[in-house]
């Protein structure tokens, strides 16, 4: 039994092409939007949210739009209201991907009821044959050491029998298909604890991980999700701080200033 600790890392992201962008501006007559932007600090998710809305009224400049007379030139401000009048369709453009490592099925069947908005690829214990059982504790089980003996006991039998079958089954003699392995690593992955650590990308878009972020980390939620979505709303406000600044965190919990985005 390994023990191991849940991880998040982003590994994909929004990228614009501005010249794409600028070339429609230039036909409708909002270059003046792009030209504002800080080309230093480029922000492509923030970008895309705020270039999704203006299109949706034509406010790149007032008067483009004869009902537009005014219009907001601050991004941040703009994003806010965004938020605010939860207008949260432009957010779904936005796609983020994460790579879940160590996190076990109890988690990923929990994000399996987040399927709006979202892709799912995870590794499959069909095909992927377990030599050893990954396990994630929390803290409040690590402390209690009968039960952590106990249970690392249990794991360890657990896993000795993960190796027994497939030494039984000689997959590793060089006789063996790949249909056969297929069909017995299915078998043996019966034998095998729900809280096993598993790994998968997750991609969702800013509208559904503002959704998420709320509903798993709140205190009602599983106690694993909650530390995995608390380290995603991390990554998320370094990466989009307009449009996940809002959120303050108690407990644990990240609780949003503008809800049902």
């Amino acid at each position: 039994m390994l023990r191991v600790e849940p991880q998040v890392r982003l590994v994909a992201r929004p990228q614009i092409d501005y010249g794409a962008v600028s070339d429609y501006l230039a036909e409708v007559g909002g270059r003046t939007w792009l030209e504002r932007l800080d080309s230093g600090t480029l922000d492509d998710a923030q970008n895309l949210a705020e270039f999704a809305g203006r299109v949706c009224y034509r406010s790149w400049i007032p008067g483009l739009n004869p009902n537009v007379t005014r219009i907001r030139t601050d991004q941040e401000a703009y994003l806010h209201n965004i938020l605010a009048s939860a207008h949260g369709s432009v957010l779904e453009h936005a796609n983020f991907s994460f790579i879940l490592h160590n996190v076990s099925r109890v988690v990923t069947h929990e994000l399996a009821r987040h399927r709006a908005g979202t892709a799912v690829s995870q590794e499959s214990l069909r095909f992927v044959r377990l030599d050893e059982l990954p396990f994630w504790f929390p803290e409040w089980a690590e402390q209690d050491a009968e039960l952590r003996e106990r249970a690392t006991a249990l794991l360890d039998q657990m896993e000795a029998f993960q190796l027994w079958m497939a030494d039984h089954f000689g997959l590793d003699s060089g006789t063996v298909g790949f249909g056969e392995k297929k069909e017995k690593t299915s078998f043996m992955r019966r034998f095998a604890p729900e809280g096993v650590a598993t790994g998968m990308v997750w991609t969702a878009n800013i509208r559904t991980l503002r959704h998420v972020i709320e509903q798993r980390t709140a205190p009602g939620a599983e106690e694993e999700i909650r530390l995995l979505f608390g380290k995603v709303g991390e990554l998320m406000v370094r990466e989009a701080p307009s449009l996940f600044g809002d959120y303050r965190v108690e407990d644990g919990a990240w609780i949003p200033t503008w809800r049902k985005v």
